[in-house]
């Protein structure tokens, strides 16, 4: 057996056994299912992974504005406009916060 196939076989097992555990949804007199938990959980995932991803790319940019700016300073207000545009994935990730129910 192939690596490739050892892997798909694994994830077939595995997406397999995931169905033995699933439960039944409960309904609540106010809601039609009980997700609180998990949007909780798909809210700070939108926000912390669009905020990592700033961060990255961020720290990767600024060092090479650093360097831009140092040989031509003229050049430093296009250069901030393109160290400040990864900020999207933030303002994305918090307006995903008040989509999430």
């Amino acid at each position: 057996m192939t690596k490739t196939t050892k892997i798909a076989l694994a994830a077939l097992v595995l997406a397999l056994a995931t169905t033995g555990f699933a439960q039944e949804t409960v309904t609540t007199a106010g809601n039609a299912t009980n997700n609180a938990g998990l949007a909780a959980i798909g809210k700070g995932l939108a926000l912390g992974l669009g905020a990592l991803g700033t961060g990255v790319a961020q720290a990767r940019i600024g060092s090479s504005l650093v360097g831009a700016a140092a040989e031509d300073p003229s050049k430093l207000g296009q250069l901030l406009l393109v160290f400040l545009l990864p900020e999207t994935l933030v303002i994305f990730g918090f307006l995903a916060l008040f989509l999430i129910r």
